[in-house]
């Protein structure tokens, strides 16, 4: 099913009058799957790999992702968007309570009580999206991080308490593939971010290689900015190269997913690289033309 926003918000969201207890437990999973693989192109290769147990847990997770991330986007202004997230964190709370409603967090609710999920990755997330509301610029590298403490990371510390194996030191490792996962995101999406007034770049960085707002407005990537790219790409890698130790500590059965993770994020480094850093005329994106590459790559175990 070719994924609606728009028109599943019109039946599902806040304004709606459909009455949401009327979808029973199996619905509510296909309508997470349907979103899952109708959406993110690159879905269906990562989850083909997961173990039959946690591919359902997986939609579940990321249809709330994903649904959180289009209140915060797809919506006219930024008083619908807030006051869209603040009610699906009310129904976050209903679900967490027992009372979910919406077919995601009835489907969600199911996961979190079968594999002991925290609550507070779900919070974060939304929090994330609230804060792009209110802030687009980021003084500090610093503050950047903690943008992606709550936009990114989650996903990957709930895949690890999926897997059971959400230790200290695998927390930290994938906080940090994830970490590295958005940035190159954000380094590949410069001039689409543009368009929505919101520059992830730090300022600090924008000074230290003399690179201004304007510039960026102009859309041609000058010999600063080309150098400042390179320097933000080089600090995404060496936190997705986490992904490498990372996979090493995981069970078997979600290491090949970890690894394309990871492997999917470097790719698009070595991309960004290949067009010399000029992110601003060109976006480069993973392609079906990649997969074969990314999945020896995973099988295979490397990284270079």
């Amino acid at each position: 099913m070719e994924y609606d926003f728009r028109q599943l918000l019109s039946t599902w969201g806040p304004d709606a009058t459909v009455q949401p207890s009327a979808m029973s437990l199996g619905d509510a999973r296909q309508f997470t799957k349907s979103i899952a693989l109708g959406h993110y192109e690159n879905f269906p290769v990562v989850s083909f790999f997961l173990p039959r147990l946690l591919r359902q847990p997986f939609y579940d997770i990321y249809s709330f992702c994903r649904w959180s991330d289009d209140l915060g986007d797809e919506l006219p202004s930024t008083e619908e968007s807030l006051r869209h997230l603040q009610w699906w964190r009310g129904e976050l709370d209903l679900c967490l309570k027992g009372s979910a409603r919406h077919p995601i967090t009835i489907a969600l609710a199911e996961t979190i009580q079968q594999f002991s999920l925290p609550a507070e990755p779900f919070h974060d997330l939304i929090s994330a999206f609230e804060r792009d509301q209110i802030q687009n610029r980021y003084k500090t590298y610093s503050d950047l991080l903690s943008y992606c403490q709550q936009s990114a990371n989650p996903v990957g510390r709930l895949l690890l308490h999926l897997a059971e194996s959400a230790t200290p030191s695998n927390l930290q490792l994938s906080d940090n593939v994830c970490t590295g996962l958005q940035l190159i995101n954000f380094w590949q999406d410069v001039a689409r971010d543009l368009q929505m007034n919101r520059i992830y770049l730090p300022k600090e960085d924008l000074h230290q290689f003399g690179v201004t707002e304007k510039e960026l407005r102009d859309n041609v990537s000058t010999q600063n900015f080309q150098k400042l790219i390179a320097f933000e790409v080089d600090r995404a890698e060496k936190l997705l190269m986490s992904g490498r130790e990372l996979a090493c500590q995981v069970p078997r059965s979600i290491r090949l997913d970890i690894r394309l993770f990871a492997l999917g994020g470097l790719t698009i480094c070595k991309k960004i690289r290949q067009i010399d850093y000029c992110v601003l005329e060109i976006r480069p994106k993973l392609s079906k033309w990649d997969a074969p590459g990314l999945l020896v790559k995973a099988f295979l175990g490397k990284f270079k």
